[in-house]
């Protein structure tokens, strides 16, 4: 979402007008600027909570807002909370920050209590699809319900796999009968996960629907989860159509099996025989992984290892042969550990819809919704026989304007929805009517939390008083740095004429030494280098020894430059501080030579210590600064409002 500047202009007047309460009194005027009571208490009582470790009185923090405020005006005077960057920048933080605001979180709570409680169980299942095209016509979805009774009757006396063997419009229900396995949370369609849990051991489901058909669904068993394993595997691969390959696979398999059992290393074997090549680079291993993530075979299989290092027998899988290894057993972390990761979850499965969809009705509650049934008839009439993209379909529903529906004080016409209609064409229904209301309830769903989303600085202190302090904060770090850190860093004027006042400010305890250690090869490169340092000014040395002397290919002389104090460079040490100890030359570049100056107490400029400076000059520029607006712009607090002030 992005804020236009009259829309963030609007939320801020709104924000500033909320503040007005007979409940909410004026703490301060900034500029002409009253500042409430609620937004400076909520501020004060955020940065002096208890684990703060620099609390302020009330006093000083008064001060020190009163400052921020100023540095705000300041902001708004030349201008910056009305370029692109600041809107933009708001607006991204805005979006992020109403996302909590716009869901019901009481109900995904709900969803991730229920997803962690399905975690803990798995269900065993079994399954009959018939299958329902894509673009269904009535006719069509007719034929799959009369086809769906009468499977349920058959159900009623026959065996549950032998239907479904014969009916199923699942591919593999021939071979499997219908057989799932065991399932647990998000790893089916939330509707067929719902009704797999909520149907008993032995029980056969009612018709339940998913974007391919109608299910049946049949629940052999239940289990508490098993958690995660994982393993390694040696895998060789089988083929349904060749029974010459099928029964190589198996003599390797069981060839390898012996081996293991005579000792030899299973990662080794692994990576050299088995035909799971990506498994096989990392000798055999695979990640971890819990119920239903791997054919019923395999997962048994693996399940059932007790100990780490335990081996199976080969297993036999639709995709070949394995012997697996069992690496590690872990069971279901607590709910607190897997909630981040349960709410991921639920915001990328299907149960995020009927979250959103519980915090609408919500909505249309509140805000007094109304739909007048009436006038969407005539959009279901001009679709009969049409697309939504029929050029005349378009032209027809753009001739319409009664009302269709109202919410808090405000009509949507048919007109609306029929620009909306116009920009928002995909579907996968075909059926007039189902069409219509698909499209209908994502334009009103749009719409209210669109709405939504404008109360939020009203509905919510917490949000309104996070979203000025996300507007102030922007605009002070912006005029900050311009009128103090990056002026500070760019002032080579001001840096000098500050350091020579200050000068005794930055005196040495040690002496230090400026200049240049410069390494020779050998003794011609050593004289010559000697000769040129002993002329040349000190800024040019550098850049004429090296163009000088090194070639492309050979580096005849090196520099190393700075500030030294005695112990941080040898050579500094025995030919300026002329220490004792004995120095031995590096044996590349035996000859060395120093040219420079001691500087016993004080910095010789500002350069010498520049970080010191520029932080000292950054102080100074802020003092000034603050002393500059304190002039320039009014304020005043109200001090019996002050000491009503609450602290935390």
């Amino acid at each position: 979402m992005k804020l236009s500047l009259l829309s963030l202009s609007a939320a801020l007047s709104l924000s500033a007008c909320l503040f007005a309460q007979t409940n909410d009194p004026v703490l301060m005027t900034i500029n002409g600027h009253p500042v409430y009571k609620s937004e400076f208490e909520y501020i004060y009582n955020k940065n002096n909570s208890n684990n703060s470790l620099d609390k302020k009185s009330l006093d000083e923090y008064v001060d020190l807002f009163i400052n921020f405020k100023l540095k705000v005006e300041e902001a708004k005077a030349q201008g910056i909370d009305t370029t692109a960057a600041f809107i933009n920048e708001l607006a991204g933080y805005r979006s992020q920050l109403a996302k909590p605001y716009l869901t019901d979180q009481q109900f995904e709570e709900k969803l991730m209590q229920e997803a962690y409680q399905r975690l803990k169980e798995d269900v065993e299942v079994s399954h009959i699809l018939v299958r329902i095209p894509q673009n269904a016509t009535p006719a069509d979805t007719l034929a799959a319900w009369s086809k769906v009774k009468s499977i349920l009757k058959r159900l009623e006396k026959e065996d549950f796999a032998k239907v479904a063997r014969e009916v199923s419009e699942d591919e593999t229900a021939e071979k499997t009968g219908g057989y799932i396995g065991w399932i647990t949370a998000f790893q089916t369609f939330y509707p067929f996960e719902t009704m797999a849990y909520n149907t008993p051991v032995g029980g056969i489901s009612q018709p339940v629907r998913s974007i391919y058909g109608y299910h049946i669904i049949k629940v052999h068993n239940r289990r508490n989860s098993v958690g995660e394993v994982q393993v390694a595997h040696i895998m060789r691969f089988t083929s349904p159509n060749d029974s010459l390959k099928n029964k190589r696979a198996k003599e390797v398999i069981d060839s390898l099996y012996q081996c293991l059992k005579n000792g030899e290393d299973f990662g080794t074997l692994a990576s050299k025989y088995s035909e799971d090549k990506p498994s096989a680079a990392r000798n055999g291993e695979l990640p971890w992984f819990g119920t239903g993530r791997m054919v019923p075979q395999f997962e048994a299989a693996a399940f059932s290892l007790k100990k780490v290092g335990d081996i199976s027998e080969p297993v036999q899988t639709p995709f070949g042969w394995h012997i697996i290894k069992l690496l590690g057993k872990k069971d279901l972390p607590s709910f607190n550990d897997m909630k981040s990761d349960l709410e991921r979850r639920i915001k990328q499965d299907e149960r995020t819809n009927f979250a959103q969809q519980s915090f609408v009705n919500r909505l249309k509650k509140e805000y007094n919704f109304r739909l007048l049934d009436a006038n969407v008839q005539d959009f279901y009439k001009l679709l009969q026989n049409r697309t939504l993209n029929d050029s005349v379909f378009i032209t027809e529903i753009k001739k319409l304007n009664k009302p269709l529906f109202t919410f808090a004080d405000k009509e949507y016409t048919q007109r609306d929805f029929a620009n909306f209609l116009e920009k928002n064409q995909f579907t996968q229904k075909s059926i007039p009517s189902e069409v219509i209301n698909e499209k209908l309830n994502q334009f009103i769903n749009t719409e209210l939390l669109a709405y939504e989303d404008t109360q939020l600085e009203k509905k919510y202190d917490d949000f309104r008083f996070l979203m000025q302090e996300y507007h102030d904060g922007i605009l002070l770090f912006e005029v900050s740095n311009r009128e103090v850190w990056d002026k500070a860093l760019k002032d080579t004027v001001g840096l000098a004429s500050y350091f020579e006042k200050h000068k005794e400010d930055y005196k040495w305890v040690k002496p230090h030494y400026k200049g240049r250690v410069i390494y020779c090869k050998d003794k011609n490169t050593f004289k010559t280098a000697k000769l040129i340092a002993k002329r040349l000014a000190n800024d040019s040395i550098d850049k004429y020894l090296t163009s000088r002397l090194n070639s492309d290919s050979i580096q005849y002389v090196k520099i190393e430059k700075g500030l030294f104090v005695e112990g941080d460079n040898k050579v500094v040490d025995k030919f300026v501080f002329n220490k004792k100890e004995k120095f031995t030359p590096d044996t590349d570049y035996p000859y060395v030579f120093v040219v420079g100056k001691l500087l016993k107490e004080t910095p010789e400029d500002y350069t010498d210590v520049r970080g010191a400076v520029i932080a000292d000059y950054q102080d100074y520029l802020e003092k000034e600064w603050i002393k500059n607006l304190r002039s320039k712009y009014s304020f005043s607090v109200d001090k019996n409002v002050l000491k009503t002030v609450k602290e935390n």
